[in-house]
């Protein structure tokens, strides 16, 4: 036989040892509980039934944050772009400079405002000389050409007093001289047509000084404050629109004051809490940030807190005042509940899409607090004291209830339980076992009962009973 066919061969029988030794072990494997039952069941653990104090918890993942904390926000008028941004963790003193933005837009439309400014300045000192204008004309009128006109008049007047004497007399004179025959009739009647003349001429004035002084006088006075009126109008309006136009010049340089930001309070600058799917803060060099955006928060240290989600499964029982243990790494604090959320917080894919409340735990101040830090928070949500306890590994459910096997000399009983609340690991005892009974710690593996309670189709529909629906998280 050549070696080739030789080694072919023996890998053959090889292939058929391991095949063999294989099925030998499925068979010994299935028949293993029929002939090892007696003496697994001999060796199966068993806990006794004790009176204690049953302690139910939540126990939930946090951070430490304050409470009270200063936040810094961008004041910028639309937005702006972060050009330099101190980092966290940075201890600070009131004036150091914490946050710079972009400022050039700004500078720009200071430019321009002032631009506008100024125009609306010169407006005003026109419209201040339009109303002194009109101040002056009044006066300028009532104590000049008012006076020069009436004053016209009534020299008019006095002159036409003298014209109507002079007729007066030389129609005195004609009639004595027609009385002695010099003078004609013709002559005469010339001399009354002039006196009836200057009398006509003196009525004349007189109407002109009348009307000047009662209508004339009115009418240019009304005029002429209506000017002024006019005038002042117009000066209120320009005030109105530089006081607008300096408001807004202000403004833009306040602006250009709030693109340097300072601390005013002395502290720890840390970032906000960034949003769960993002793997960067908001606030870093170029980023483009809203107005009234929270930059960066100084945190009051004195007053800190513990900031965890709670399951909607377990948040209506919880209470404010609750105590709670808050392990930070070394170090074990105790808190309680100062706070719980109304509304739960957004679920997605970056939280699993669990829904959880916001619950905040107020601690009280202690050395070496930081915000930031990751604490582990219990909260003891009920206190169970002198109460039966059974593990929860040695409970059944079935279709007709709740099980445990209890070990009675060498024999298992089964006996039925009614359940209380729960921790996860313990179950209160309300009815079905005394104080030293021995219950068997995971009846699954060794009895047969347990096996076929637990893998009984359920055949009809029953309510839950109440104390399972209060138990377990």
């Amino acid at each position: 036989m050549s070696p080739a066919k030789s080694s072919v061969r023996r890998w053959i029988l090889g292939l058929l040892v391991v095949a063999l030794f294989l099925a030998g072990t499925a068979t010994l494997g299935a028949l293993a509980p029929r002939f090892l039952s007696s003496e697994t069941t001999a060796k199966h653990l068993t806990h006794a039934i004790a009176r204690g104090t049953l302690a139910v918890t939540v126990t939930e993942n946090g951070a430490v944050e304050s409470s009270n904390n200063k936040e810094i926000k961008c004041l910028v008028k639309g937005g702006s772009t972060v050009l330099w941004v101190i980092e966290t963790g940075t201890l600070v003193q009131p004036g150091d400079e914490l946050v710079r933005l972009d400022q050039s837009q700004i500078e720009d439309k200071i430019l321009q405002q002032k631009i506008v400014y100024e125009n609306a300045l010169a407006s005003k000192i026109a419209a201040e000389s339009d109303v002194a204008v009109a101040e002056t004309s009044i006066t300028e009128y009532l104590e000049g050409t008012f006076q020069e006109e009436k004053s016209g008049v009534e020299k008019e007047i006095f002159e036409a007093e003298q014209g109507v004497r002079k007729a007066e007399l030389s129609l005195d004179s004609a009639l004595r001289l027609t009385a002695k025959g010099v003078v004609k009739d013709l002559q005469l009647e010339g001399e009354r047509f002039a006196l009836e003349s200057a009398r006509k001429d003196l009525e004349l004035k007189k109407t002109r000084l009348v009307s000047l002084e009662k209508y004339n006088k009115v009418k240019s006075l009304q005029e002429l404050e209506s000017k002024l009126r006019a005038a002042k109008a117009k000066l209120a309006s320009v005030e109105a629109s530089l006081e607008l136009e300096r408001t807004r010049l202000d403004r833009e340089k306040m602006q250009l004051s709030n693109c340097v930001i300072r601390a005013d309070t002395a502290g720890m600058v840390i970032f906000p809490s960034m949003a769960a799917w993002k793997e960067t803060p908001d606030i870093t060099e170029g980023a483009v940030v809203r107005e009234q955006q929270t930059l960066l928060m100084i945190p009051d240290i004195s007053q800190m807190q513990v900031k965890v989600g709670i399951h909607e499964s377990k948040v209506d029982r919880l209470r404010v005042g609750m105590k709670a243990r808050v392990q930070l790494q070394d170090l074990t604090l105790e808190g309680e509940v100062s706070e719980i959320a109304e509304v739960t917080r957004p679920a997605g894919w970056w939280t699993g899409n669990l829904v959880k409340y916001d619950t905040k735990i107020k601690l009280e101040p202690h050395p070496g607090l930081k915000p930031g830090m990751s604490a582990i928070v219990d909260i003891v949500l009920a206190e169970h004291k002198d109460a039966l306890t059974i593990p929860v590994a040695a409970v059944v459910e079935g279709t007709d209830g709740t099980f445990c096997w209890v070990k009675v000399g060498t024999e298992t009983q089964k006996r039925v339980l009614r359940l209380g609340d729960t921790n996860d690991q313990f179950n209160v005892v309300l009815d079905g076992l005394q104080e030293g009974d021995e219950v068997i710690l995971n009846p699954l593996a060794f009895v047969e009962e347990a096996q076929r309670i637990a893998i009984e189709p359920k055949t009809k529909s029953e309510p839950e009973q109440p104390s399972a629906s209060t138990s377990g998280s």
